[in-house]
């Protein structure tokens, strides 16, 4: 696996965005494609090694940074924002059109959406957009259980973009989510201890200049928009019900309530008659399962369920 393997490359969405896309290419013969979806504040160079991991398993991956993050521009778009209004429905025509490229590339082949996180959301929404895009779902590290407290947040976000605009940093909401899930972890060498039990990758997330900013208003209310919309019964019931989910969260990670917001989403999932949904709380395991001590035995139960529900090349 080289550099090159996982470098950008520019696609055009119908939103006017120009997409940064990432490609690892699949070890002969192929079985299928991973479509990652990133989560807020970082982008989809962070998913090198785990594409390389698919990649040795048979699994082409593509993975774009989104609106707001990394490379990604778009001429309704600044840093740090999905786009000046309706962003949460770019985001989703953006995945669109890399699931598009994806099918032109690989005609034959199963497409497996991935998301982590924010990406979850995202991924979660685009399911439901296009019931019939993906072969199988894969929602990590994502709260669809907002609840009221997220009605209360979307309140102060209200206020927020009524007297400074919607397209500046919210001050708010980092208090209420990095910041408070910071001050939850016990002796907390960093403020993003919360993502990793390994300091290597805390201290990478930390260094990267693309990573940990604060998120304007706009996204932050778009980011409530894909979680209502994405976790409503009406939606989730147009996910075909035999799609296989895979669902997993970490029991030491403040931003899921310790995984209780994964168990949540598949007993709604379940009550909308979804039938083959695997949902696992990895113990001992905090917010960036892919970047965990334990994320080589998390991987490689992700590839094996994969291979359950892909069918091998003849």
């Amino acid at each position: 696996m080289t550099e090159q393997e996982f470098s950008p490359f520019t696609l055009e969405s119908p939103t006017g965005a120009a997409l940064a896309v990432r490609h690892m290419p699949a070890a002969d013969p192929a079985r299928g494609v991973v479509q990652i979806n990133h989560g807020l504040a970082e982008h989809a160079a962070r998913y090198r090694s785990f594409a390389g991991f698919l990649a040795e398993r048979g699994y082409h991956v593509y993975a774009h940074d989104h609106r707001g993050h990394g490379a990604t521009r778009a001429p309704d778009s600044i840093p740090g924002a999905f786009a000046g209004s309706d962003g949460a429905d770019k985001v989703i025509a953006d995945v669109a059109a890399v699931h598009a490229h994806i099918r032109r590339k690989h005609p034959n082949l199963p497409v497996i959406t991935f998301g982590h996180s924010m990406g979850g959301l995202i991924a979660l929404n685009f399911a439901e957009t296009h019931p019939r895009a993906s072969h199988a779902l894969a929602v990590w590290n994502s709260n669809f259980k907002a609840g009221a407290a997220g009605r209360a947040g979307q309140a102060l976000l209200a206020v927020e973009a009524f007297f400074k605009g919607s397209d500046t940093p919210s001050a708010i909401l980092p208090k209420l989510t990095f910041q408070a899930w910071a001050k939850a972890m016990p002796d907390r060498r960093t403020d993003f201890d919360w993502l990793s039990r390994d300091p290597a990758e805390v201290d990478a997330y930390i260094a990267d200049p693309l990573c940990g900013w604060d998120a304007t208003v706009s996204m932050w209310r778009d980011v409530f928009d894909l979680i209502y919309r994405g976790g409503g019964r009406e939606q989730l019931e147009k996910l075909p019900k035999d799609l296989p989910v895979h669902l997993l969260g970490g029991g030491d990670d403040p931003a899921t309530d310790k995984g209780k917001a994964i168990e949540w989403l598949a007993d709604r999932m379940q009550n909308t008659g979804l039938e083959n949904i695997e949902s696992r709380v990895l113990p001992d395991t905090r917010h960036e399962t892919l970047n965990e001590i334990n994320r080589d035995d998390a991987m490689s139960r992700f590839a094996d369920w994969l291979d359950r529900y892909i069918p091998a090349p003849s």
